[in-house]
């Protein structure tokens, strides 16, 4: 490993520690030439998981979409960032196992996961991002779903 003080190749690990489920170690090093401590981390590579749109295209999976997403429809609810978290970790793991055999999943998939997610934590936030989700166009597509919802 490089050292990014002196650039030398030479350098001895002084700790190692497991990280993130076993996925990923963290190594602290310190360079034998000009003593600088730095940390590495080393992540298995792994296929890429891709989602699938509904035109067809692939794109790389995102996180961060589901987090917007969620985040937007939460808004001004009583919902704790760690609750926002908890859920975009259900969402990504049910996603991962879902897609495991291809490494791909369609993206209606991911936004039913959210929606069934939403519904048990907030139901505000659930008919907000239903509304975007499933392009309600008037009042009656709420009250419909609303509806569905008190049957439930």
């Amino acid at each position: 490993m490089r050292c990014p003080h002196c650039g030398n190749f030479d350098d001895k690990v002084i700790e190692s520690r497991t990280l993130a489920n076993g996925d990923a170690i963290r190594r602290r090093r310190e360079c034998n030439a000009c003593g600088y401590r730095f940390t590495s981390y080393e992540r298995i590579e792994d296929k890429q998981f891709m989602v699938v749109k509904k035109d067809g295209r692939r794109e790389p999976f995102d996180r961060r979409k589901i987090e917007r997403g969620v985040e937007r429809a939460v808004e001004k609810r009583p919902v704790s960032p760690m609750g926002i978290e908890s859920l975009v970790n259900e969402i990504e793991d049910q996603a991962a196992i879902l897609g495991k055999v291809n490494h791909e999943i369609d993206a209606g998939v991911i936004g039913d996961l959210v929606l069934e997610k939403l519904r048990a934590l907030d139901r505000v936030a659930y008919i907000r991002f239903a509304s975007v989700y499933r392009h309600f166009e008037d009042l009656d597509e709420f009250v419909h779903e609303i509806q569905k919802m008190e049957k439930d």
